[in-house]
């Protein structure tokens, strides 16, 4: 039984990494006031968080970040390499990293309070999946670009309603799926 527990695991943490992948195929939306797109692949992110916890999720996440920097063109509108960590958006690529970790973390934290209610979960994607990428990504973008952290920061605001409205897809789909697919109680792995 624990090698099929395993299998699923594993099959799951290359489903996500897939679907990250998948979610680069939307062409980012650019804004023209600063050099990063809106995206849909943080949404991958933070569902990778969700669905398999700190351990896989990171797993899933990093994996991704290595076929990217790699050379592999999987980020929104076809890009990939190791200069796009060391461009404007370099400082949310780092960051996606640590957003399944920050968000299993929480999310084990929350379930041992007794708190796995849909609105604690979406509190949990929001401050470690989108507060947590905004704030990174602009740091980066202020130091990357010699932006004044205050206009990195303001203009980073700009992500925060399209941000929010996929934490809430992204708990609305991964409840969901946790629940037909048996990953209930997710936050022992």
């Amino acid at each position: 039984m624990i090698n099929n527990q395993r299998i699923k695991v594993l099959t799951f943490t290359a489903m996500m990494t897939t679907i990250i992948i998948v979610l680069g195929l939307f062409p980012g939306i650019p804004l023209g006031f600063i050099p990063v797109p809106i995206v849909l692949q943080d949404m991958g992110i933070i569902m990778a968080g969700e669905l398999l916890g700190k351990k896989y999720g990171t797993i899933s996440v990093a994996l991704f970040l290595l076929l990217v920097f790699l050379g592999l063109p999987f980020l929104s509108g076809g890009n990939g390499g190791a200069a796009r960590f060391m461009g404007p958006t370099g400082g949310y690529l780092f960051a996606w990293l640590f957003i399944p970790v920050l968000i299993g973390l929480s999310l084990e934290k929350f379930k041992s309070l007794g708190l796995t209610q849909w609105w604690w979960e979406l509190l949990v994607v929001i401050l470690a999946g989108v507060l947590f990428q905004d704030v990174i990504g602009a740091l980066w973008l202020s130091w990357q670009s010699h932006m004044p952290l205050f206009a990195a920061l303001s203009s980073s605001l700009i992500f925060v309603p399209g941000d929010v409205t996929k934490a809430i897809l992204s708990v609305v789909i991964i409840r969901r799926l946790r629940k037909s697919i048996g990953f209930d109680d997710i936050f022992e792995r």
